[in-house]
């Protein structure tokens, strides 16, 4: 299992040919409270880059980007009636949705833990 980052500050855990996706600990903290979560359906393809999904927050609306191309294999039904989640356990729990990776040679463009921290660094 792997771990990869976005500079729009989604996480990627891949498992095989497929990742589960979510936004990280830094992206929940500057959204703030979330209280609504637009999640992709199953079946659905994306390109590295397009929006897959919204989150809402007390703060402002987010784009959710799909940070490989796939096919969307499942979403967190769960953050329908939970999307606290997002809050409580970003990188765990609150998943947004699973992707099943076409084109794997795009997970080089996506940072590791080391280099994602230093982007945030960066960002302060």
């Amino acid at each position: 299992m792997t771990v990869k980052y976005t500079r729009e500050h989604e996480w990627i855990r891949i498992e095989g040919d497929t990742a589960t996706v979510g936004v990280t600990f830094y992206a929940q903290e500057q959204l703030g409270d979330v209280v609504f979560v637009e999640l992709p359906d199953a079946d659905t393809s994306a390109d590295q880059g397009t929006e897959v999904a919204v989150v809402e927050s007390v703060k402002a609306a987010s784009d959710i980007y799909a940070p490989v191309t796939g096919t969307i294999v499942e979403s967190n039904a769960e953050l329908s009636n939970r999307p606290e989640l997002v809050n409580e356990d970003p990188e765990n729990d609150g998943w947004f949705f699973k992707i099943k990776i076409t084109d794997t040679s795009e997970l080089e463009d996506l940072l590791d833990e080391a280099d994602y921290q230093a982007f945030i660094q960066e960002e302060l």
